[in-house]
């Protein structure tokens, strides 16, 4: 039908060729989220930029597409014309040139698609068992003192880690047990490998750890045999496979997962600077604490060897000649008194005689002194008993009250023949310590020795 040209036309909207671009980018990526595409590569360059250009073709049509900077650099493998590849990327458009395109955040070779999709399936089942459970992992000592590395013996990374393992912490003791890494006699290698050091109990960790690489050469490590046996391992298993953006079934099963085989080294052993300040402060702390126990031990020893002079055996022998001493001083001078008091009277009865008639008196005198005679006689005899039986009874009773009456009974006195004092508890002496037994009739050597 023709339009009435009295009609008013409706309104034109006219676009710039920058804002149409604009909108078409805005309405792809709005339509398309990540998308996988699988293609061959074409008109590959790496310009001086670092980014990636390329085109993905099949038999009947092609996409441009553009990998930047920095992901363009972690790709494992050089793309190169004629690769078929497995890209995953966002649609969009090129606004400068009007230009649709594929902007690529991930590239594989298409080999590991299928490889891709079996790792997925695997993680999942395994998943499912409870195999990647946080609850069943062990934990790594954090001073291990023997450990396993299962890797190859000729790749980087078990340089690397022996590198690291040698400057952090040498004294740690390291067995490398060389397996194949890749390849398709890698899984059972590994596996025999893990079976053997479980075996052997004689390693605290095992690191599983190898170098960089695709997909298809970490493959050995996404083997199911592979994730069992580290799972059945009684020794915590550490891996470290690849680069830090790789991830194996054996990551997730393992006990703990290091980024890179460096990193696995820093994380099993401790810095030794760092145990040195730490054994330095504890040297401080126990220097300390000793000082102040050898104080208080000097002080209690001081306070001993007060008391033990007080009331030492040799102290109170001394003190006991010292009494009897003087009780014989005593003695004596008694039997003096009583001596020069007869004498006097036999002198004054002598005086009487001579005054008296000589005879008589004599006779009297005689009979009298006689009688004196005898009395003093016997008492002397008396007193000189009373005073021996006293002395004897002293004597008794300070020897009952000395240690030599005590080593009599069987006992002994233990001395320090180096300090010449005497043991008094256990805590006196140590395993080795030489001794001298004091008996009542001599001295025996004794050695310390434990149970």
């Amino acid at each position: 039908m023709a339009r009435d040209p009295n009609e008013e036309a409706p309104p034109r909207t006219i676009l710039t060729p920058s804002t149409l671009n604009r909108l078409v980018r805005d309405l792809l990526e709005d339509a398309f989220a990540l998308v996988w595409i699988e293609g061959e590569l074409s008109n590959v360059s790496r310009p001086a930029s670092g980014h990636l250009y390329f085109t993905l073709k099949d038999g009947t049509a092609q996409v441009r597409a553009a990998m930047f900077k920095p992901r363009s650099g972690w790709l494992p493998f050089k793309p190169v014309d004629g690769m078929q590849v497995l890209a995953r990327g966002r649609v969009g458009l090129y606004e400068a040139r009007g230009e649709f395109q594929l902007v690529v955040e991930h590239m594989e070779p298409a080999g590991e698609g299928a490889l891709r999709r079996e790792f997925e399936r695997l993680k999942q089942r395994l998943a499912a068992e409870g195999l990647f459970d946080a609850a069943r992992k062990r934990s790594v000592p954090a001073l291990p003192r023997r450990i396993a590395i299962v890797t190859s013996a000729t790749g980087a990374a078990i340089r690397d880690v022996l590198s690291v393992l040698a400057r952090r912490f040498p004294l740690v003791a390291v067995d490398v047990v060389p397996v194949p890494v890749q390849g398709g006699e890698a899984p059972a290698a590994i596996v025999a490998a893990l079976a053997r050091l479980a075996e052997a109990q004689r390693h605290d960790v095992i690191l599983l750890t190898r170098g960089g690489g695709s997909l298809e050469d970490l493959w050995a490590f996404n083997d199911e045999a592979v994730a069992r046996a580290i799972a059945a391992s009684p020794v915590p298993v550490v891996s470290a496979i690849g680069h830090e953006v790789d991830f194996t079934i054996a990551d997730f099963v393992a006990d703990l997962r290091a980024p890179t085989p460096s990193a696995a080294a820093e994380l099993l052993v401790p810095d030794r600077s760092d145990l040195l300040r730490g054994l330095r402060r504890e040297c401080e702390r126990l220097v300390q604490r000793l000082r102040a126990r050898l104080q208080a031990s000097a002080q209690r020893v001081d306070h001993l060897h007060a008391r033990l002079q007080a009331a030492r055996p040799t102290r109170r022998l001394e003190r006991g000649h010292e009494r009897l001493a003087i009780l014989r001083a005593r003695l004596d001078r008694i039997a003096r008194h009583d001596h020069e008091r007869r004498c006097a009277r036999i002198a004054s009865a002598r005086a009487v005689l001579l005054t008296r008639d000589p005879r008589a008196h004599i006779r009297r005198s005689l009979e009298h002194l006689a009688a004196l005679a005898s009395r003093l006689s016997t008492s002397l005899a008396r007193s000189g008993e009373r005073r021996r039986l006293r002395i004897e009874a002293l004597g008794r009773a300070l020897h009952a009250t000395g240690p030599l009456a005590t080593l009599a009974r069987g006992y002994s006195i233990l001395i320090d023949p180096r300090s010449g004092r005497a043991i008094r508890s256990v805590t006196d002496v140590e395993i080795g310590m030489p001794l001298t037994a004091r008996l009542v009739d001599g001295e025996i050597g004794l050695r310390v020795e434990g149970d």
